[in-house]
């Protein structure tokens, strides 16, 4: 059995549907709202590297370095505001975040 793009396009929605779920039913927890993002973050970066190779095109694989780098950029950031918002509220909830605002 031979893997063809509609498996790695398949596998790509699924994940970011899995993703999209957990942002719906999850809207307290800040860190699994973290996760989904970098979810879908991954489920893109499948599909172009997947469009990719059977294009034979190097772009969609040098444009995911960029993508992987804004979000590590991202989740260092994010991790960096839970910490504060867990120092100051000793919670991680969503609803918390009210309290940085200006």
């Amino acid at each position: 059995m031979t893997l063809t793009l509609g498996h790695f396009l398949s596998l790509g929605a699924m994940l970011f549907a899995l993703a999209v779920v957990g942002i719906f039913l999850n809207r307290k927890n800040l860190i699994v709202l973290l996760m989904a993002i970098e979810l879908m973050l991954l489920a893109v970066n499948i599909n172009f590297v997947a469009f990719s190779y059977y294009l034979g095109d190097i772009h969609g694989q040098v444009f995911v370095f960029f993508i992987l780098t804004v979000a590590a950029a991202e989740a260092a950031i994010g991790l960096a505001i839970l910490v504060l918002l867990f120092r100051n509220k000793t919670s991680i909830n969503a609803e918390d975040l009210n309290i940085l605002k200006g």
